[in-house]
């Protein structure tokens, strides 16, 4: 979940390298919005089994830091976002 990933990059040292094919994907959102500053580069696969691609995240936003404020502490953000499952509700 992008927003999640988010929460995360608050508490990393940034720049910071993201090779997991679904953070890079919550990354190309996340920068799509306007929430981080980022940076995707695409390789040519030197076999089937290599990664295909990279991030380099540099920044949050102030767009960024303002969802984080709005989202508030982790643990509210937690539990808004694991009550779908349970009550069939979105954030």
């Amino acid at each position: 979940m992008p927003l999640s990933f988010l929460m995360r990059l608050l508490h990393t040292q940034l720049p910071v390298q993201v090779v997991e094919p679904e953070e890079i994907r919550d990354v190309s959102v996340l920068m799509a919005t306007g929430l981080i500053e980022a940076r995707i580069t695409l390789f040519e696969p030197a076999s089937p089994y290599t990664r295909a691609s990279m991030a380099t995240v540099t920044g949050i936003t102030e767009e960024g830091f303002a969802e984080i404020a709005k989202l508030g502490d982790i643990r509210n953000f937690a539990q808004r976002s694991m009550r779908f499952i349970r009550g069939a509700r979105l954030m």
